[in-house]
């Protein structure tokens, strides 16, 4: 209450949904003849309650009012009334329309997209064939129970809160340890399950572990092979560098001796033809 005369604003539930919009919900079942009256005093309050002082008349909550009835209000014979704001010419029947200026601002083309929405649901009413989602849900008002073919979001877990309702309060007792049991044992399951993935990993990061060693001392076996053979290969080559360094030794040695002899020749007056013959050093040497 703002003040000691103002009335209180009952509702049952009341949601935002994702458009901003507020949605109130009453479910009554006893018999009000100004029911009507309430209806629209309860919406006109949401829409004050929801526009801060000093906000603009355009940041005016859409609301929709729906009413589940246990008792025949007004008369009709359906079990949905729908209704909105409509604004008509009188002499064309012209449904006024938003101007370009209004529908680019509030994203919106009627001004009954501005107004409140009211459904009626008359529960009473309903003749048990479900022919929709929401006849579902109606039949679950009326019946306070739910059908195994029925599929509409939600229901059967609403189906679930009503048996549990419908319990003894041992039977709520018993289904509540059944529950916390069920939970612990989830739970339990959940950990075994984080330590066998604990010890999974554990176990991969030692095997991972023991092949870079492996691999780090098979580089290192390698290296020292490598090494080796680099080794054996630089004695080879420089056993084959002093053999060639031998043999160049010996031919020098051996021309030097048949330099020796041909000179000692040449003394001795041979011509350079038996020279040759004898020593195979070519005339020009």
């Amino acid at each position: 209450k703002e003040n000691s005369n103002d009335k209180y604003n009952r509702t049952d539930i009341k949601v935002k949904n994702s458009k901003g919009e507020i949605i109130i919900i009453e479910v009554q079942f006893n018999d009000e003849y100004d029911f009507f009256h309430r209806i629209l005093y309860s919406t006109s309050k949401t829409i004050c309650e929801h526009l801060d002082e000093g906000d603009q008349y355009g940041k005016v909550s859409k609301v929709i009012s729906i009413n589940v009835l246990y008792f025949d209000l007004g008369e009709g014979s359906d079990y949905i009334y729908k209704g909105k704001t409509v604004f008509h010419s009188i002499h064309d029947n012209e449904e006024l329309k938003l101007s370009l200026k209004q529908q680019e601002t509030f994203k919106k083309e009627y001004p009954a997209e501005i107004f409140p929405e009211y459904y009626i649901i008359k529960v009473n009413n309903f003749n048990d064939i479900a022919k929709s989602p929401l006849d579902e849900w109606i039949y679950l008002l009326k019946h306070s129970s739910v059908k195994s073919s029925f599929t509409a979001k939600g229901i059967k877990k609403a189906g679930k809160v009503l048996d549990k309702l419908k319990m003894s309060k041992e039977e709520q007792e018993a289904y509540d340890r059944f529950i916390d049991n069920r939970r612990i044992a989830l739970g339990q399951i959940a950990s075994a399950k984080l330590n066998g993935i604990y010890e999974e990993r554990k176990l991969q990061e030692e095997r991972i572990k023991r092949l870079e060693k492996e691999h780090a001392e098979t580089l290192q076996e390698k290296d020292k092979i490598h090494t080796e053979e680099m080794k054996q290969k630089d004695s080879m080559l420089q056993q084959k560098d002093s053999m060639l360094q031998q043999k160049d030794s010996v031919i020098q040695e051996k021309d030097s001796r048949l330099h020796a002899i041909a000179r000692f020749m040449l003394e001795k007056g041979f011509t350079k033809e038996e020279i040759f013959s004898e020593t195979g050093i070519k005339i020009e040497q």
